[in-house]
């Protein structure tokens, strides 16, 4: 099999389970996460680490947030049958160049890593995070090489004009154009409230893992009612609210051209 037919197949096969890999991969890591590397236990345990861990904190929450506001644009202002909203299979009756496809090709990928990549920078671990990231890239890379592929036979010039002018996976605001489609809040509330709740279980457990692993893995000596549970608990309850609204009633209904 030509290395090119190699790629393509493997992309396929990431792309059909691209919403179960990464929990995979997430999982996998948290060992490294409980077994932090003594050497960064003993800073964060230290009088003088408070302003430095509140920083770090609040700018993994912040990464992780400018992923899900990207998914959310994303997915809101995407009409139905377009690229980047296939789930099972590629499917693209049209090409999305406006919007925040002027100016990145993949920003539903981009969304996916900065959310989780918050999530690993909150565990204080560098090197796990330039392990994940690059196992990160390694995995999308296969699955936008494939995506990329069906898009250039579907639509041929259009697809290979536009990719030359935008970029893959880093946006270049500068040449933002303007969709058509205004932003669905209603859109974004259907098909995002379970990426939004692992999202926060992500950090919930890192949480707890990174406060055990501080209290010597003794469970006596941990507060084991956090903040993190506490909200937790509200985003279970949102996600359960919206779960119920999407399934049992009309309220979340898809719009035209939109899902």
């Amino acid at each position: 099999m030509a290395l090119i037919h190699s790629f393509e197949k493997s992309g396929n096969f990431l792309f059909k389970y691209r919403g179960q890999i990464p929990v995979i991969i997430f999982l996998g890591a948290l060992p490294f996460v409980y077994f932090m590397p003594s050497g960064i236990q003993k800073y964060l345990s230290s009088s003088d680490s408070g302003f430095i861990m509140i920083l770090v904190s609040v700018f993994a929450f912040l990464v992780s947030f400018a992923g899900v506001c990207i998914r959310a644009y994303t997915i809101g202002t995407t009409p139905h049958g377009t690229s980047g909203r296939n789930r099972d299979k590629q499917v693209a009756k049209q090409l999305n160049t406006k919007g925040i496809y002027s100016m990145v090709r993949h920003p539903l990928y981009l969304g996916n890593y900065l959310m989780w990549a918050g999530v690993l920078l909150y565990t204080f671990n560098l090197p796990l995070f330039l392990i994940i990231s690059l196992v990160y890239w390694l995995y999308y890379e296969r699955i936008m090489f494939t995506e990329e592929r069906y898009l250039e036979r579907q639509f041929g010039d259009e697809y290979l004009n536009w990719s030359l002018q935008v970029p893959a996976f880093i946006p270049k605001f500068a040449q933002y154009q303007k969709g058509e489609i205004p932003f669905s809040f209603k859109s974004v509330l259907r098909r995002e409230y379970s990426g939004i709740f692992a999202l926060v279980l992500g950090f919930t457990t890192v949480d707890y893992l990174r406060a055990l692993n501080l209290s010597n893995y003794t469970a006596t000596s941990m507060e084991w009612w956090r903040p993190s549970l506490f909200l937790l608990i509200i985003f279970l309850v949102l996600m359960l609210v919206l779960r119920t609204l999407k399934h049992h009633t009309h309220l979340l209904d898809k719009e035209p051209n939109r899902d």
